[in-house]
C-alpha cells in the first residue's frame, strides 16, 4: 500500500514544504518548461514494464533550482530545453533494477543506494524549439560503451551535442556519470540521505 501511495503523498508534501532545500519536491512545481518523460511509469524502458505509479519527476529542491537554472541558460543561449527522464527513484524499484543488470556501471548496488535514490541526480537529453531531441548518438538506458560520454567514434555534431550538454551541466554545479551521457549528479549529493518510504505513508 505504501509503494501505490508513494508518489501521490510526495506531491502533497512538495506543496507543503517547497521551501526547505533539503526537501524533495515536484520538479514541474519550480519549472514547468522542462519537458518531463518519465520512462519509468511507462512500458518504454529497459525493463519493458511499469515501475512508477507517477509521470511526476521528482528531486530535492536545491538540485530542482539549479537544473531550471540549466534550463533557463539552453532557453536563452540556444533556444533548448531540458528534457528529463528520470529523478528521484524510490529504494524499492532501485531493487527490482539491479536484479535486471546488476552492473553497477549503470546501476546502482541498492545495498549502497544510488544518487536517483538521494533525489540528487537526473536523467536528461535536450530538445530544439520544435521538440525534437537532439542527437547524443544513442537512445536513453543504452548499456553499451557508446553511451560513454568518453566514447569518440561519432560524427562532430554529435561529440558538439555531447559537450555541450556537459559544459553547461557542469556550470550550474552537476557532474555526469562517466557511463552514461545522460547522467548527471549533483555536487552536493553527499548531504542527502535515502528517504524512507515510510515517511511517506
Amino acid at each position: 500500500m505504501v509503494k501505490k501511495f508513494f508518489f501521490p503523498i510526495l506531491f502533497f508534501c512538495t506543496i507543503i514544504y517547497s521551501q526547505n532545500d533539503s526537501l524533495i519536491v515536484s520538479l514541474q512545481s519550480i519549472d514547468s518548461t522542462i519537458i518531463q518523460d518519465v520512462r519509468y511509469a511507462t512500458k518504454n524502458n529497459f525493463t519493458g514494464k511499469v515501475l512508477y505509479s507517477s509521470p511526476i519527476v521528482f528531486l530535492r529542491k536545491v538540485v530542482a533550482d539549479s537544473l531550471s537554472k540549466a534550463n533557463k541558460y539552453f532557453k536563452e543561449k540556444y533556444n533548448y530545453r531540458i528534457k528529463i527522464f528520470d529523478g528521484f527513484r524510490p529504494l524499492h524499484i532501485q531493487k527490482i533494477m539491479w536484479n535486471i543488470i546488476p552492473d553497477e556501471r549503470y546501476v546502482a548496488n541498492p545495498l549502497k543506494g544510488s544518487r536517483h535514490n538521494r533525489g540528487a541526480a537526473v536523467d536528461i537529453t535536450l530538445v530544439d524549439s520544435n521538440g525534437n531531441e537532439l542527437d547524443f548518438g544513442t537512445d536513453y538506458d543504452d548499456f553499451t560503451e557508446k553511451a560513454s560520454p568518453n566514447y569518440l567514434k561519432f560524427s562532430n555534431k554529435i561529440l558538439e551535442n555531447r559537450k555541450l550538454l556537459k559544459e553547461v551541466m557542469l556550470k550550474f554545479g552537476f557532474t555526469q556519470l562517466d557511463s552514461e551521457w545522460w547522467h548527471f549528479d549533483f555536487k552536493d549529493w553527499k548531504n542527502f540521505s535515502i528517504p524512507d518510504e515510510d515517511d511517506f505513508n
